[in-house]
């Protein structure tokens, strides 16, 4: 235990840091994963109107 406090205040700062940085980080990769997982859903009505419109120009 004796040797761990010195490294804890000679790298705590850069840890703290880290680690608030991490937190936000993940939040963001959070909303980026929704979106990912919606975009199936947002591209159904362009997928049907590009086959509506090829069928239409085949014919």
């Amino acid at each position: 235990m004796e040797m761990w406090l010195p490294l804890l205040s000679e790298f705590g700062f850069p840890v703290m840091v880290t680690l608030y940085l991490l937190h936000r980080v993940e939040k963001k990769l959070d909303v980026v994963n929704q979106s990912i997982q919606r975009l199936p859903e947002s591209l159904a009505p362009i997928q049907y109107y590009r086959s509506a419109d090829q069928k239409k120009s085949s014919v």
